[in-house]
């Protein structure tokens, strides 16, 4: 590569608990030769995501190459933030063959393919192509907005009502923005679902988009990797809710970070999660806990009602602590009941 040569970009993005960190782990254990870096953008001060990926670094993604951005949007925090961490990637020693940026599950991807048209950066970066991630099962069942008969109600009884929910605005400035769409959890989905989950979104396309199913983030990267699509150029074809506007806002979805003492009973806790989903409208959960009498910590993983705990590694020297961050939509957030379901 010479220093002439524009370093390639992929934004992956996706709705809450889409699989963005556990397809970018199967890339990092298949680079095709390329050396990567990882820009993690995500909501809440926890760290959850960057960490994973860290534990997963290796000689063709040290850890100094996985850069995280916690508490902001980096499509609301370009000049402050996204700039000059991208800038910071560039002037490595050993610059990467590829960025790869995973954006929070709130964040709407254009604003920040605009951010590639910044002086500074234009002449050395391109925007090799914008992956969304859609939960198939998910999608299928209509689960990207929080009630959907109770909007199409609303649109029947005022036409002069707004009635995108901040849900389907999210996932349907994603999609919009895609150059694939990546169908995740799709055995959980199964074949009809995966073909339901299909025509929703072809029924919200302006264009055609490949669309591909995936489980468990496995899919072969040269599927991802190098698909030359200058995204940056192309902002016409990806239409957004919020063209337009100067910037969007964040204020419909909050979080709160939750400690927790050693927990006695992970299943308890995996129910009292469900209970968030079920009673408090919680969309999605995600931290670490210390599992009483166990040397190894405890990652944990909710989407909704969906709920994965699992052992991931000792310890070791960090702090032993559980903590969860909480995200809902700002409305439905409710730190007090939060914590007295969860029993602290």
């Amino acid at each position: 590569m010479t220093d002439l040569t524009k370093i390639p970009v992929t934004v992956i993005t996706g709705f809450l608990g889409a699989g963005k960190t556990t397809l970018i782990r199967h890339l990092m254990q298949n680079p095709q030769g390329k050396r990567l870096a990882i820009l993690v953008n995500e909501f809440g001060t926890v760290g959850v995501d960057g960490d994973i990926l860290k534990s997963c670094a290796d000689e063709n993604c040290p850890v100094e190459n996985i850069v995280e951005l916690a508490n902001g949007c980096i499509c609301c925090t370009v000049a402050d933030d996204f700039i000059p961490t991208i800038e910071a990637l560039m002037a490595m020693p050993q610059r990467p063959d590829h960025i790869l940026i995973e954006t929070s599950g709130l964040a709407l991807p254009k604003p920040l393919l605009k951010a590639f048209d910044w002086p500074a950066i234009r002449s050395r970066i391109t925007v090799d192509g914008v992956i969304a991630l859609a939960d198939a099962e998910a999608v299928a069942a209509g689960r990207f907005a929080p009630d959907p008969e109770a909007v199409e109600a609303q649109r029947a009884a005022d036409a002069s009502l707004d009635h995108e929910t901040p849900l389907s605005e999210v996932f349907e400035d994603q999609i919009l923005c895609a150059d694939l769409i990546l169908l995740s959890k799709a055995d959980l989905a199964g074949e009809a679902g995966v073909a339901t989950a299909k025509e929703v979104i072809a029924a919200e396309m302006t264009r055609p988009v490949p669309m591909l199913p995936m489980t468990d983030g496995v899919i072969d990267p040269r599927v991802i990797l190098g698909l030359n699509a200058a995204a940056e150029n192309d902002l016409a074809a990806r239409p957004s809710h919020h063209d337009g506007a100067d910037d969007h806002e964040h204020d419909d979805f909050d979080s709160v970070v939750i400690d927790l003492p050693d927990v006695t009973d992970p299943e308890a806790l995996a129910a009292a999660i469900v209970r968030l989903a079920t009673e408090q409208k919680v969309l999605r959960v995600k931290g670490y806990i210390a599992v009483a009498g166990k040397p190894m910590r405890m990652l944990v993983q909710a989407v909704g009602a969906r709920v994965r705990m699992q052992y991931d590694r000792p310890w070791g020297a960090d702090p032993r602590r559980s903590q969860l961050v909480v995200i809902a939509e700002h409305d439905d957030i409710d730190e007090a009941a939060i914590r007295r379901v969860l029993g602290v």
